[in-house]
């Protein structure tokens, strides 16, 4: 139980750094990838990057804390949550190095075919900003939220965030995919909005209360 209460305090602990990460990368990118090419926007872009570099190791730190617990309600469940959970990190990474090659291209690319170089940067980062933070979010959501409810180890209203918040984010970014509406914009942040609750709740929960008495397992 107490191996348990530590791992409750680190995989909390881990997703309150996963929220921060993502919020500061995100704003630091901005003037980057609004267009920026003055030195102050690629400096802000590599604060940004070591930012997302430790969302990465956050996100596969969650994974890597919660399966030892979360087995024993389903192995094959469990071992898709962290497999879903490295593949949001790796995902993140290669936009990562997106915006690093974005920040070089700005800095000394002046020449035929720099333009284009540019757009395909930034959509690189934009697809792979829907595919991990949005897709494979929405899918390791979805198992470790089943996973909890199945347990009992969270309170019940925080796995049904989880299990609503999970698929509503990969149904907003399919919609995204196929041009219904901008990624960001007010109904892809609506979208977001249960997952954030989620991962804010349950990472708060685990910090102060760490998990429930469990249910036996099946």
């Amino acid at each position: 139980m107490k191996s348990d209460r530590k791992t409750a305090v680190v995989a909390g602990v881990l997703f309150l750094v996963t929220e921060v990460a993502a919020i500061a990368g995100a704003v630091l990118y901005q003037p980057l990838l609004g267009g920026g090419a003055e030195r102050a926007a690629g400096s802000r872009a590599l604060l940004g990057a070591l930012c997302e570099l430790v969302l990465v190791g956050a996100v596969a730190g969650t994974g890597a804390a919660l399966y030892p617990v979360v087995r024993r309600w389903g192995e094959g469940m469990a071992l898709g949550y962290v497999c879903a959970r490295l593949l949001e990190a790796a995902l993140i990474l290669v936009g990562i190095v997106a915006v690093l090659a974005l920040v070089t291209l700005r800095r000394d690319a002046a020449g035929p075919g720099s333009a284009a170089a540019d757009t395909a940067l930034v959509a690189v980062h934009a697809w792979t900003f829907l595919l991990g933070p949005n897709i494979a979010l929405g899918v390791n959501t979805a198992l470790l939220a089943l996973l909890v409810h199945r347990s009992r180890l969270v309170p019940r209203p925080i796995a049904v965030l989880g299990l609503l918040g999970g698929p509503l984010i990969c149904a907003s970014a399919v919609a995204v995919m196929f041009g219904l509406y901008a990624q960001l914009s007010l109904p892809g942040s609506l979208a977001a909005l249960p997952v954030f609750a989620w991962e804010v709740s349950l990472a708060l929960w685990l910090v102060v209360k760490g998990f429930r008495p469990p249910r036996a397992g099946g």
